[in-house]
């Protein structure tokens, strides 16, 4: 316990929590959007379900490191990049991201026919979590591969992502019903789901980007929607008798 609970390992633990709920913050996107389409008294089990799978997901990866870190070995070449099995993970993790989050904008644009149309079958618990498993498995590869990179001793990264989890267990619900009640918001988070599966790709075949310019173009893009929102609502409230 004293060896745990040294200044480096606190230290690491602060940082990695805090990198935890960052790169988790699309993660409860994409859930947010996919649960959404269930049930009203079914979406809170699912969020849970599926932040639960990603902390089993992380900490699984975790205690194989040595997997883990295995797939950053090349495997074979193309046209001079080195391919690794973390790049085809990626790969094909952007490209479903890239496609899930294309049709759920054809789908909300293109939709008020087919959302009126009773032949249309809702998702079923079961196929959502399933969705949101094949996410958890990119996501929590790219967050682990990191986090090995920060800290030295597995308990402390697993501690981490237990922490992360659970707070993004407790805003979840706040933050699926806030996209939920804006539908500007929601086909912007869904802009964002294809801005990351680009990056995944992108970094899948070498080119690598610093997720600084992605985040603060993301921040920036969400600070300027909430303002809209904020006057949306004021000149609403004005407009009321």
């Amino acid at each position: 316990m004293q060896d745990f609970l040294t200044t480096e390992n606190l230290i690491a633990l602060l940082t990695l929590t805090s990198l935890e709920i960052v790169l988790g913050i699309d993660n409860i996107v994409f859930i947010s959007i996919l649960t959404g389409k269930l049930p009203k008294e079914a979406q809170p089990k699912a969020r849970r379900v599926g932040l639960a799978m990603a902390m089993l997901m992380r900490i699984a990866l975790l205690l194989a490191i040595s997997w883990v870190m295995g797939l950053v070995r090349p495997l074979f070449p193309v046209f001079g990049h080195d391919v690794t099995g973390k790049d085809l993970i990626l790969f094909f993790g952007g490209l479903f991201l890239v496609a899930k989050a294309t049709h759920e904008i054809h789908e909300r644009m293109e939709g008020e026919a087919q959302q009126n149309d009773k032949a249309r079958v809702a998702p079923s618990f079961l196929s959502v979590i399933v969705q949101i498993t094949l996410l958890d498995i990119v996501f929590s590869l790219d967050s682990v591969i990191t986090a090995v990179g920060m800290a030295k001793h597995v308990p402390t990264m697993i501690l981490a992502v237990i922490i992360a989890v659970l707070v993004m267990m407790l805003f979840a619900g706040s933050i699926s019903g806030f996209i939920e009640r804006h539908p500007t918001l929601k086909i912007l988070a869904l802009s964002f789901l294809i801005l990351i599966g680009v990056m995944l790709i992108a970094e899948a075949l070498g080119q690598h980007v610093d997720k600084r310019y992605i985040y603060f173009a993301m921040a920036f893009s969400l600070g300027v929607e909430l303002l809209n929102i904020r006057a949306h609502v004021k000149k609403k409230a004005h407009t009321l008798p």
